[in-house]
């Protein structure tokens, strides 16, 4: 046998070809448009291939638990399953395996755009395999085809006092519009549960077509005097669409749109919002009420909220010392926030160790298209700061900037100042992950979600402290 050596650049051109080629050969798997149709054909399959994992690994242990990670919100045990993505502490998250930038890279994309189109990212969730241009413009239709609000639903969002937060709003209009639940009328109606999944799905494709119609409905209301909707297009894209419901025409902005809705959408299933809708789904309840139940948890300011506090933070800081303050005077700022007791928004994750691929892809954006817009440069120098002041307290384990610390400067720029708003748009992307979650979880028949929990006397019993 005759042996050879590879370089190491030969490799690393290898380790380039090999994810696409691999990418081609999945595409010639199923080539309709029709994405319950592919669905499908997926789903007997990882039905067979899950149920001849479980009888042979059903009793196989996975991890432990300790008392800390009770009391410790649960962090670290392992207890769901997710499919669409997975987050590691050091590299960041992954779509069906596949890293932000080569999503960016292989993700099909709008006529003249670089970034990837959020109906991609959706297809890729749902089935595993990355769409042809074919296969995301029929799922662009099929959207644009399915938003319409009805009638009482608009009327609800019309009628909301304007003391009312976006994201209350939000939740409101996507719970009244389960009048429409397709998998709730079948349901009633004694459909198998082998079929429920169908009907999920149903659900899920018809939200993620609306749910830009009501939080565009709730901007215009909200910001810019209950002005009219531009009509959908059926042959624009959902980002482009939802962009010029909200007003925004910028190509650029589009552009924006298209990269914020698909790296906003998913972070595997043990953040609030992905782990309620999945709960509340567990329970039967249809899309929309889950739906609904996991944007009052992004609410929050430890979860989607945070996007919003970040920019109130940047705010007083520039309007405290400049938007061009110096390296020396953010650190001033920086150690007065941190013994006032506050925290620095959008510095720290439960998961990551390292920046927030999310931070750094939008970074990217900021450097290509606005490097020298003064927000962005305050951000950046923030950026600098920070971790190492951070890791000085000896109290963080993850001191770097993670989504929210970037995405509102971008909004800002364009012109999208409204921060109380910026929630509403991370729920909209949300929706993508956490049905496409939802689809699957029924499709694999997963039970009501049901742990135990304990009294501190009982857990104390159980370990033998007797103290």
């Amino acid at each position: 046998m005759a042996l050879f050596r590879v370089s190491s650049n030969k490799i690393a051109e290898l380790n380039q070809i090999l994810p696409l080629a691999n990418l081609a050969v999945r595409n010639l798997t199923d080539a309709s448009t029709d994405l319950k149709h592919v669905l499908a054909q997926k789903i007997p399959k990882e039905q067979e291939r899950i149920k001849a994992f479980r009888k042979e690994h059903g009793n196989t242990k996975v991890g432990e638990v300790t008392v800390d990670m009770i009391y410790g919100g649960m962090r670290g045990i392992k207890g769901l399953v997710c499919e669409t993505s997975v987050l590691d502490a050091d590299e960041g998250i992954r779509f069906r395996g596949y890293s932000i930038p080569e999503c960016q890279k292989i993700l099909p994309k709008a006529a003249g755009g670089a970034e990837p189109l959020p109906e991609g990212l959706f297809w890729l969730l749902v089935t595993g395999e990355v769409p042809t241009d074919a296969q995301v413009a029929a799922l662009s239709k099929e959207w644009a085809k399915r938003a319409e609000l009805p009638a009482h639903v608009a009327s609800l969002l019309n009628n909301f006092p304007s003391t009312l937060h976006p994201m209350s709003q939000f939740s409101c209009a996507v719970t009244a519009l389960n009048t429409e639940s397709k998998f709730l009328k079948a349901y009633t109606a004694g459909v198998h549960k082998a079929k429920y999944w169908e009907y999920v799905y149903e659900d899920s494709l018809d939200l993620i077509a609306k749910i830009p119609v009501v939080a565009a409905t709730i901007y215009n209301n909200q910001f810019r005097n209950s002005k009219s909707l531009a009509p959908i297009d059926p042959n624009s894209d959902w980002s482009a669409n939802f962009s010029k419901m909200l007003g925004f025409t910028d190509p650029q902005f589009i552009e924006l749109m298209r990269l914020y809705l698909t790296i906003h959408s998913d972070h595997e299933g043990g953040n609030v919002s992905a782990h309620t809708v999945h709960l509340v789904g567990s329970a039967l309840s249809d899309p929309y009420l889950s739906f609904a139940a996991g944007l009052n948890g992004l609410a929050g300011p430890l979860h989607g909220l945070a996007n919003q506090e970040v920019l109130n933070w940047l705010n007083k800081l520039a309007s405290e010392i400049g938007v061009d303050a110096s390296e020396d005077q953010i650190k001033e700022y920086v150690w007065k926030t941190l013994k006032s007791g506050q925290v620095v928004p959008g510095y720290g994750h439960a998961v990551l160790r390292k920046t927030d691929p999310r931070y750094t892809c939008q970074r990217e954006f900021a450097l290509k298209h606005l490097p020298n817009d003064p927000l962005f440069k305050l951000v950046s120098n923030v950026f600098k700061v920070v971790p190492n002041i951070l890791l000085e307290t000896g109290k963080v384990k993850n001191p770097w900037p993670n989504v929210d610390a970037h995405s509102g400067v971008l909004l800002q720029y364009y012109n999208l100042k409204e921060t109380n708003y910026y929630t509403v748009l991370f729920g909209v992307s949300r929706a993508l992950g956490v049905l496409a979650s939802l689809i699957w979880s029924r499709a694999l028949g997963l039970p009501l979600e049901r742990p135990k929990s304990m009294s501190t006397d009982g857990l104390m019993k159980a370990v033998g402290y007797t103290k």
